[in-house]
């Protein structure tokens, strides 16, 4: 975790994910990108008229300024920060920095809200997620602890959850966390037995893993909705943090019937991370 991007619209929940990224950051050495979305129309930048062209040099200079002051936070002493500016128009284009600075994590605050909202984009989580190659934390609150010990990961163990589940047990076994795959059985036709599951879970993890060493942290609760029985399970265990695979463009994985990962992020207090399927 060489490089975290922290994108900022300078609201409460946007300085809160700067607060993580940085607890992040003390602890394994990473460098905070922190990424500032500044909407200007091309009508704007394009227009020959030195007034127009004045105009747009302002809300850039007011931008770059409001952007020092934001930075200057106790917490961030001691954390090599990078400050970025760049003229957005669409969220995927954070994945673009992502790539551009071979970035590992993005840290997002999830209700973020913009600041002057004619010329600053809002954080919009979802999107974000949605585009990120890359694995996103949504933080919700002021953070206090970033120690990720106990990290619970939804997984429904098809073959499309296999690259996001090697890449979570790859970064929590490098964190020194203790990943359990949580399956929520649903009453009705989907229905399956813990005979069922077993013989799933033993194939999906031979193909993962190469073994069944795992086998002691998959656990199956039932539950009335995959929301409901991620969130009880993770109460339950104590965890610190909740996984879920998203699919991308299409919208989050299909397996969990819905937008759960927007549901999860919404209704969790707990920080949740994404992982790309």
């Amino acid at each position: 975790m060489k490089k975290i991007i922290v994108p900022v619209d300078f609201s409460k929940h946007s300085e809160y994910a700067l607060e993580a990224a940085s607890i992040l950051a003390k602890k394994y050495d990473s460098e905070v990108l922190a990424l500032h979305m500044l909407e200007l129309s091309n009508a704007l930048i394009s227009d020959s008229d030195g007034n127009r062209q004045a105009e747009a040099v302002f809300f850039l200079k007011l931008a770059e300024q409001k952007f020092t002051d934001f930075l200057d936070k106790p917490y961030l002493k001691d954390v090599k920060v990078t400050p970025i500016v760049k003229h957005f128009k669409v969220f995927s284009e954070v994945n673009d920095v992502a790539k551009e600075h071979n970035a590992d994590l993005i840290v997002m605050g999830s209700h973020g809200s913009s600041g002057i909202k004619e010329v600053f984009i809002g954080s919009n989580t979802e999107k974000v997620v949605r585009h990120s190659d890359i694995p996103v934390l949504v933080v919700k609150y002021n953070p206090i602890l970033m120690d990720f010990e106990n990290v619970v990961l939804a997984c429904d163990f098809s073959k499309e959850a296999i690259k996001p589940y090697i890449n979570a047990n790859a970064l929590f076994s490098k964190l020194g966390a203790t990943l359990h795959l949580v399956y929520v059985n649903l009453p009705g036709s989907g229905f399956k037995s813990s005979t069922e599951m077993e013989v799933r879970v033993a194939d999906f993890l031979k193909i993962a893993d190469g073994h069944t060493d795992h086998m002691e942290n998959v656990h199956y609760v039932s539950d009335y909705s995959i929301e409901a029985g991620i969130l009880n399970f993770a109460s339950t265990k104590g965890a610190d943090l909740i996984a879920v695979a998203t699919h991308g463009r299409k919208g989050l994985a299909h397996f969990f019937e819905g937008s759960i990962s927007e549901d999860i992020a919404n209704h969790s207090t707990l920080p949740v991370m994404t992982f790309k399927i």
